[in-house]
This record gives C-alpha cells, structure tokens and sequence, in this order.
C-alpha cells in the first residue's frame, strides 16, 4: 500500500504534518476529516515494502499518532531518508505521458481478455508499473474496486490524467457489461489519436517554426537592417528613397514599439471577450458548432463524435438494452453540445413515438448515407446494420483523415510563402538595392 505525506489544519489552527499508510488518497482524506483535519496537501511518498516485517501504520492509528506527536516540533526534513526524498521527488514531479495511459489499456484489455477480474488484473498492472505518481492513481482506482464501486467513478477524479472520452468508453463498457470491447476501443482510439496527432505535429511544427523565424527576422531586418541603409543614404547624400511597402511596414513597427501597450490591451481585451462568450451556454453551443462547421477539421470532429456514439450504442444493443437506454447510456462518450442536444432531442423522439433518427438527419451534420443505414436498420436488424455503419464510418475517418494530410501542408506553406514574399518586399529588396549600387549614382550627382 502506498505512503502519502500530508499537511492537515486542527480546527484551533494547528498545522500538523506527518506520513501515514492508506489504500488511497480518498480514503485518508476522509479519515483526516473524520478527525477534525482539514487536508491542505496529500502527496504520495513511497510505497511499503512487502517483505518488511516491522509493524505498519494504518489510517486508524491517526487518533493515536496525534495523542503521541507534538505536531509543532515536527520537522519533515530530518525523519525522510534519502531514499525517501528521492520518492517523494519523483511522486511529485514525475509526469503521466498518453504512452502510460496507452500501456496501462493495452494491458488491461489483454488481461481481461485472459478472464482476468479487474481487482486481479489491477494489481498484476499496479505491479509493473513504474511511475510513482501513476502507481498511485491505479492504487486509488483499485480501492475503489475493492470498495465495490466502478472504475470510472474513480477515473472521474482525474480527468487531468483520463481523457474525457476514455473515462466514458470505460464507463458505457462497464455499465453495459462488456467493458472489454470498451477496453479494445479505447486502444484503439489512443493509437488513432497519437497517430494522428504525430502526423499533424509533423506537419505543423517545422513549418511554424519557419514561420516564428520568418516573422523575428522580419522585425529584426526593420528595426536593424532598414534604419542602417537609410543612414547609408544620408550620409552618401543620396536621393534614392526606400521602398514604399518598407517604410510604411517600419512606421508600423516603431508605432507598436512606441504605443505596445494599445495593441496589448486589445488583444488582450479580444481574447477576453471571446473567453468569456464561450464559457456562457449560448456561447459554448455556438463554438461546438463552429468545431463541426470549421474548415479542414471540422467534419473529422464530426465524424469522430458521431463514430464513438455509434460503436458505444451498439456495445450496449449487443448485450440487450433497447435502443432509448442505449442510447441514454451511450451519450456518456461526447461532450460536444450540439451532439448531445441533438441526442436528446433524439430521446424525446422515442419517448412520443417518433423517429430517433430524424433530428440528426434534420440537423444536417451527418451523410445521408449514414442515416439511410440507420434507416434500413431499424426495418431489419438495428445491431447488424449498426456494425457495417461502425465499419464504413471507420473507412470514411480514414479518407478525411488522408485529405486533411493533403490539405493541411497547402494551406500551411501558402501562410508561410505569403510572409516569405513580405520579408523580401520588406528587408531583402532594400538590401539588394544596396548591394547593387544603383543608389551611388543619385549620391554622385548624375
């Protein structure tokens, strides 16, 4: 079991620090509630070593231990040993990476499929796993399994770690009873996700880079280069003037080096504005609708979104729900609000006898191809015709997904060539005009 270091305040104001042993971070902020300790900081220290033979603290020893301490003589730094130190360092500062999470699936599902039981499977996981603070939330997770609870309702707890969708998929898998078909999408959709992630970062990054590079050596050529050439022309005595573009662009310049904080303060006020807009409900339904209409990527959210509700309702057909509480149980894996208005819509539907499918195709968002099949599935077999959907659907990510990678560098090298030609407009052809002396002859007189 894992060792937490934490800092509590009595209700007289009295700090008091100390190291206890607890099966999770939840539990043993409960017991030091029950105690009149109300937790600033609990972190996880180290854990027990299982071959040690000395006696163990427990979280119910916590009334004694504060019978026995003079909390205000406590001094952490002398009772930690080195190598304590070191584990404490590493629990607070050691981060969870997607290949974690990846790993700590992809082990999950192959032990489930094994027929392992998830406490079993959990500990054999928590076993192998080697980042400390990762070791610890699989320990909070276990507890509650133990606990008799779900696994997503821990998960829940650390949505900064789990990601929104995958905390859902384990939770349709877990209510619907075939948690490891969920387990097997949510390997699948980490792989999808890193994959398409790198070929994005791939395109993107060295360009914005030559971007970010291009825009300094633009400023850096108006603010150094420009004001030198210019000082040429006057001390040559020449009449040849820059061109118009450059000195406009460092007039430009000098005003935001002189007035920055204008143009600050309204960027700062824009950001703010829209910020705040989004976080209304009026303005968060908007913006999720702007994620489906965006250009390039918008009908890839779409059908992702949409894809993630189809293979989660079918999941949950497949083990006997009717189609409203598969449908109810199912909307847990999206978070976009217009996807989930129109799910609702969808229940009310059901509830007075009319079609589910009809406020999405309404909605205009989805192929008609889609809601044909669904269509055809609910005159048929609904399970069936919702696995070949499932299939197509995973085809037709494929095709944006190859269109966005065909789509993306245009667009990317036009923005950076478009600021390629300005710099050369702007600092380049006032310095081939140097190097090529047609201004000496105006300085010469002739």
């Amino acid at each position: 079991m894992p060792i937490y270091s934490y800092k509590a305040i009595t209700s007289s104001g009295l700090i008091v620090r100390n190291r206890i042993e607890s099966g999770s971070k939840q539990s043993l902020i409960k017991t030091l509630k029950s105690n009149d300790l109300m937790p600033i900081t609990v972190e996880q220290v180290k854990y027990n070593n299982k071959n040690k033979k000395s006696k163990k603290k427990n979280v119910k020893d916590i009334e004694e231990i504060m019978k026995n301490v003079n909390t205000t003589q406590i001094n952490t730094k002398k009772t930690f040993s080195t190598k304590e130190k070191i584990n404490m360092y590493l629990s607070k500062t050691e981060k969870i990476t997607a290949r974690d999470i990846v790993i700590f699936t992809q082990n999950f599902y192959l032990l489930k499929k094994a027929n392992f039981n998830n406490i079993h499977a959990l500990r054999t996981i928590i076993d192998s796993t080697e980042n400390y603070t990762f070791k610890g939330i699989l320990e909070d997770i276990l507890a509650g399994v133990e606990a008799g609870e779900y696994m997503y309702t821990t998960m829940e707890y650390y949505e900064d770690v789990f990601p929104f969708i995958y905390i859902n998929m384990i939770k349709v898998g877990e209510l619907s009873g075939s948690l490891t078909n969920s387990l097997e999408q949510a390997v699948r959709y980490l792989d999808e996700s890193e994959a398409l992630n790198k070929k994005i970062r791939g395109i993107l990054i060295p360009n914005l880079i030559q971007f970010a590079l291009l825009i300094v050596m633009l400023f850096v050529g108006t603010l150094v280069a420009i004001p030198a050439i210019q000082n040429i022309y006057d001390e040559m005595g020449s009449t040849d003037q820059l061109p118009a573009i450059t000195l406009w662009f460092q007039g430009v310049v000098n005003n935001l080096m002189t007035y920055w904080y204008i143009p600050l303060t309204f960027i700062l006020a824009v950001v703010g504005a829209i910020v705040f807009y989004i976080n209304t409900p009026k303005g968060k339904y908007n913006f999720h609708y702007f994620k489906y209409k965006m250009p390039i990527f918008g009908q890839l959210i779409f059908a992702l979104d949409f894809s993630r509700l189809m293979k989660a309702m079918l999941l949950n057909l497949e083990n006997g729900m009717r189609i409203q509480e598969a449908m109810e149980v199912s909307k847990n894996v999206i978070k976009n609000y217009v996807m989930l208005s129109i799910i609702e819509t969808s229940l009310n539907n059901i509830l007075i006898g009319d079609s589910w499918i009809e406020p999405f195709e309404r909605s205009g968002l989805p192929k008609s191809m889609i809601t044909e099949m669904l269509k055809v599935g609910m005159q048929t077999n609904l399970p069936e015709m919702m696995a070949k959907l499932v299939e197509y659907m995973e085809i037709d990510i494929d095709n944006i997904i190859q269109k966005i990678m065909k789509v993306l560098p245009e667009v990317v090298y036009l923005i950076v060539g478009c600021v390629l030609i300005f710099f050369v407009l702007v600092v380049l052809g006032p310095c081939i005009e140097v190097y090529m002396g047609g201004w000496l002859f105006s300085a010469a007189g002739v």
